[in-house]
């Protein structure tokens, strides 16, 4: 197994526009995660995306929420097969079969490919293998480097590029004195997202909770329920200008690859609190919040930053410096730039 690690050190603002590559490619990906693929169109080459007529997992074209750059092009799953494709972005296991299908081009071997893998590892973890396991002519390209420790990738050569996030902006005021969690789909995803931690020693602390399918959580965590105000599916604008306005913000989350909401939440100046799990030691140092598994030190260090403004602000700033450096838009572009050109090759 060969794995290649980009430097994670450079601070470079987040353009505006997409780039100009010095070699224009056309990639045919699916918009399966926005956030990840907002970053990834912005790197100026053609991305094919595939659409339907209902607009399903397998053909939503562009995204409808957010401001996708006009490289980002959407092609009918019907002409695919007559658009030609230079390389492939797989995110999920069936696209191989998709691709072929659609494309009448097999993915690693009449074409160049690689896989992104977004999520962290399910089932007997850490053993649980990768789909693509012993596949050399796909490279596999993790976006933490938990992600990478985690699943088993046998004989299949692996990458990681850390994700890259368009910087929302210095936003933050912090002028009410609550907390800000953003969570999508808390109810069914429960323990994965630690929204059961929004009880006990958290749950004393007032919090607004962002996201989708946020409805029926203060139901559903009983007696401290009352404390916790719902805001349900917010556009991504308006809910960086809400969340700017809470005091400090709380990463609840047990099992995930590396929530973006945290990395958007810091650059927006917000100090953290995060679970000890995954990847949020890697992503939150000591100067940006406080990071442990232990609820009821999360709980202090917010109502920390909820009785200290200053506090609060002087460790926001840090948290906005740090995710600049480590998960700037132009770094990730640059890190995929490389990859690109490696696998084209």
């Amino acid at each position: 197994m060969t794995v290649r690690t980009y430097p994670v050190d450079r601070a470079d603002p987040s353009p505006r526009h997409a780039r100009a590559p010095e070699r224009l490619r056309r990639i045919l990906l699916w918009h399966v995660h926005g956030s990840w693929t907002t970053a990834f169109v912005h790197s100026g080459h053609l991305c094919v995306l595939p659409l339907d007529r209902d607009r399903g997992p397998d053909g939503r074209g562009r995204a409808r929420t957010w401001d996708w750059p006009a490289n980002a092009v959407e092609v009918s799953v019907d002409e695919l097969h007559h658009t030609e494709v230079d390389l492939v972005v797989l995110q999920r296991p069936h696209e191989l079969d998709l691709a072929e299908r659609l494309l009448g081009r097999r993915p690693g071997h009449d074409l160049p490919a690689v896989y992104v893998e977004h999520d962290t590892p399910r089932g007997d973890v850490p053993r649980t293998r990768h789909p693509l396991a012993d596949r050399p002519d796909i490279p596999i390209v993790h976006v933490t480097h938990f992600n990478d420790l985690f699943w088993d990738c046998g004989r299949a050569p692996t990458y990681v590029v850390e994700h890259g996030v368009p910087d929302p902006g210095h936003l933050y005021t912090g002028e009410i004195e609550r907390v800000g969690v953003v969570l999508n789909e808390p109810l069914r995803r429960w323990r994965f997202t630690g929204t059961d931690l929004l009880s006990g020693p958290i749950g004393t602390v007032p919090s607004d909770l962002f996201g989708m399918a946020v409805e029926g959580v203060p139901e559903r965590l009983g007696k401290d329920g009352p404390r916790l105000r719902v805001y349900e599916d917010l556009p991504q604008d308006a809910m960086h200008v809400e969340l700017a306005r809470r005091r400090a913000y709380l990463h609840p989350l047990r099992w995930t690859s590396l929530g973006l909401s945290l990395i958007e939440a810091m650059m927006l100046g917000l100090p953290v609190a995060a679970l000890g799990a995954t990847e949020a030691y890697e992503a939150v140092p000591p100067e940006a919040g406080v990071v442990s598994t232990d609820p009821r030190v999360l709980a202090r260090a917010l109502r920390g930053f909820l009785e200290d403004p200053d506090h609060a602000a002087r460790t926001g700033a840090a948290a906005r410096e740090a995710a600049l450096r480590r998960y700037g838009l132009s770094r990730f572009l640059d890190d995929w730039e490389r990859l690109l050109e490696e696998v084209a090759r």
